[in-house]
């Protein structure tokens, strides 16, 4: 695995235990930290495109504190380059 993925593998577990995160938010990062995990080499261009795009849709949630935002968008920008 690339540091990249491991450098977005390390965010999605800050998010998950940061306490201004709320269950919603944690539950669907779960998700996409387990599904990049067991994603292989050459299937990681599709599923990267797959979290952009639920990153994007979590993003634009009101309710989310501006520094969790912030690093949403850094994971995007770095999927970004996969």
């Amino acid at each position: 695995m690339n540091q990249e993925v491991q450098d977005i593998l390390d965010t999605f577990q800050e998010l998950q235990e940061d306490s201004m995160v709320s269950k919603n938010i944690k539950s669907k990062v779960a998700n996409m930290k387990a599904e990049l995990e067991k994603t292989k080499e050459e299937e990681l261009s599709l599923i990267a495109n797959k979290i952009i795009y639920e990153l994007e849709e979590l993003s634009n949630d009101v309710n989310l504190p501006a520094d969790v935002r912030t690093r949403l968008f850094s994971i995007t920008t770095v999927l970004e380059r996969i």
